[in-house]
């Protein structure tokens, strides 16, 4: 299945919780909430209020890095960096019905996640994106295209992210990946509906 995933970004917890909004009143249906450097407990709060808008819109709700924040919020699943908590354990504390996506940048990245039982891999960054203070390697287009060969997994979605822009989607879809996460490309847009309905369009979403 396809699609498109919506990275949280903003300010505050209230410009996230804001933007997330936006983009599920806009056909939004897959939110991953991105809080950095904050308290866990902010963290909470705030997630338990993207749980509330997620449910107005029948939209998946991803919570980054944090297992337990997760869990607390009753989110759908969590995404896990490569520094941040194995997989396995995740899936033990969390259970089967979660979702659990990892942060990959490599073939041995990739390999590693398969093996420890994920749902998805988030491959990245396709190219440079401010997003993110530790940026690894940029992928592009040939490295999407040699790690999925290589891969040869029909098994394990792969999602591409970081920097990807609306002209980039058809390109990188024709490597093989099964998704797109987006951040910047969502967030404070005046055309957003018009925005998705296009990416949608190109990525050969249907509505359910």
């Amino acid at each position: 299945m396809t699609t498109l995933q919506y990275i949280s970004q903003g300010e505050s917890p209230q410009e996230h919780l804001q933007h997330i909004g936006e983009a599920c009143e806009a056909g939004v249906r897959w939110v991953q909430l991105r809080l950095k450097d904050m308290d866990p407990a902010t963290v909470l709060n705030t997630a338990l209020k993207c749980r509330e808008i997620c449910d107005q819109y029948a939209a998946v709700m991803i919570v980054n890095d944090s297992v337990s924040i997760a869990k607390a919020s009753q989110a759908d699943g969590v995404h896990l960096g490569l520094e941040d908590m194995n997989p396995k354990e995740a899936r033990t504390i969390l259970g089967d019905n979660f979702i659990i996506g990892g942060t990959a940048n490599t073939l041995q990245d990739c390999i590693k996640h398969k093996e420890d039982g994920v749902d998805y891999i988030g491959l990245g960054p396709f190219r440079h994106t401010n997003t993110k203070k530790k940026l690894s390697p940029v992928l592009g287009l040939e490295g999407y295209q040699k790690i999925i060969s290589e891969l040869n997994d029909d098994n394990t979605p792969i999602v591409a992210i970081g920097g990807v822009e609306q002209n980039d989607i058809g390109q990188i879809l024709d490597t093989g990946v099964n998704g797109i996460a987006v951040s910047g490309m969502l967030t404070k847009q005046d055309d957003l509906e018009e925005r998705i309905k296009n990416i949608k369009k190109l990525m050969a979403i249907t509505e359910s």
